[in-house]
């Protein structure tokens, strides 16, 4: 059931993304909620920033975790000006983000020129048939910090 609330969050994620576009960043905003109360808001940064992870959804999720203190944000909600793309909706279940909500689909997204089918067609392609290279090397050795990880007592596990 979509609220009242929801509504009003949504468009403060459009408000943001409004705003992110008249500075000259990607059209797309996104708030976390968290009891009712906007814990965190930010718009895209990619080209601002030149940094191609600083979609607004991650820079969202970041801020939230530097507000709250904690890189656990379950019980919080999601709301974004489009639809994530692979590597924000990764971002946002590696934060436990409980539920989300968009405005804008992937499709909206394409017609705009923003596409990210290529990565979802990339995911569903064995690794060596990727458009990317994707080499294993040295595992036995990298086997040895999973090991390191494995027997230390005093680790903060996520």
């Amino acid at each position: 059931m979509i609220t009242e609330q929801d509504k009003k969050f949504m468009r403060e994620a459009i408000r943001l993304a409004n705003e992110s576009v008249e500075r000259g960043g990607g059209p797309f905003g996104a708030v976390i909620v968290k009891d009712g109360e906007i814990i965190a808001g930010s718009s895209n940064s990619v080209t601002i920033d030149n940094d191609p992870t600083a979609h607004a959804e991650v820079n969202t999720i970041r801020k939230a975790c530097f507000k709250l203190r904690t890189f656990d944000l379950s019980g919080c909600t999601i709301y974004t000006s489009c639809e994530p793309c692979p590597m924000c909706l990764g971002a946002i279940y590696w934060a436990r983000i409980g539920k989300i909500f968009y405005g804008n689909t992937r499709k909206d997204a394409r017609d705009i020129q923003f596409a990210d089918d290529f990565i979802y067609e990339e995911l569903e392609r064995p690794m060596d048939k990727r458009t990317v290279p994707i080499v294993p090397l040295l595992r036995d050795e990298a086997l040895h910090t999973f090991r390191l990880w494995t027997e230390k007592t005093d680790k903060t596990e996520y």
